[in-house]
């Protein structure tokens, strides 16, 4: 009778395929390929991967990836029996048409995209699980955290224009989740206009929609220079202890 239920419950609920953006050349990681370099052991991207591959809330994982990087990519995948990343694509010219070409290979009745970045590899299933539920209510939903730091913009020169109010600031994380059609109509309008966009929220927000922001984790680091990657070793290592 529960198997029936959990069976009910699973139909109910909105296909989800996460897309993972690997297509970076990791400039600041001083020309090595971050994704592929080892984090207690096992490589970054598969670490990403395998927190992707235990959320309950997704059901297909497709990395977008350096042409170089695919086949070691795939085999990681099978080494790794990472079962739900069906694709491994080739990335494009930026991040926002890498995520594009992998929204495009989704199953045709997926309805909600979950794009993360494949060098965030400290993300929880449970967080994962917790912002795909809330973009099947409110159509686009973004993990974020309060920003610490006092931050200032600056003029030429480096002189201070203005110091932004902090209670106000939230640094966004991944994974930023949205209704299919919404996402791909944002990214391709983007594209076509030419917008640059840090993150695909502000190619969402640039169609004039709402994007609601979640309480993300602190720990949910992205990996960019060699400093994050001893960060987020002890971080594990805290994790292992039970802390």
């Amino acid at each position: 009778m529960l198997s029936f239920f959990k069976k009910v419950r699973e139909a109910r609920r909105p296909r989800c395929a996460a897309l993972v953006a690997a297509a970076g050349s990791s400039q600041r990681m001083g020309g090595v390929n971050k994704l592929l370099q080892p984090l207690d052991g096992v490589p970054v991207l598969v670490r990403t991967l395998t927190s992707l591959q235990l959320a309950q809330q997704v059901d297909e994982i497709i990395v977008a990836a350096r042409e170089e990087d695919l086949l070691e990519i795939s085999q990681l995948c099978r080494t790794y029996g990472l079962t739900k990343c069906s694709k491994v694509v080739r990335g494009g010219e930026s991040r926002t048409h890498s995520v594009l070409l992998a929204a495009l290979e989704a199953a045709p009745e997926t309805e909600l995209l979950a794009v993360h970045d494949g060098a965030r590899p400290l993300v929880t299933p449970e967080l994962i699980d917790r912002v795909v539920s809330a973009a099947s209510r409110c159509a686009a939903a973004v993990p974020a955290v309060p920003v610490k730091d006092t931050v200032k913009v600056f003029r030429d020169g480096g002189a201070v224009e203005e110091t932004l109010d902090r209670e106000r600031l939230r640094a966004v994380q991944t994974p930023q989740v949205f209704q299919a059609g919404l996402l791909k109509a944002a990214l391709q309008t983007a594209l076509e206009q030419g917008i640059s966009v840090t993150d695909d929220a502000s190619a969402v927000e640039q169609l004039g929609k709402v994007v609601f922001l979640m309480e993300g984790e602190e720990e949910n680091l992205k990996i960019t220079t060699p400093l994050d990657l001893c960060l987020a070793e002890a971080i594990l290592q805290v994790r292992k202890e039970g802390g």
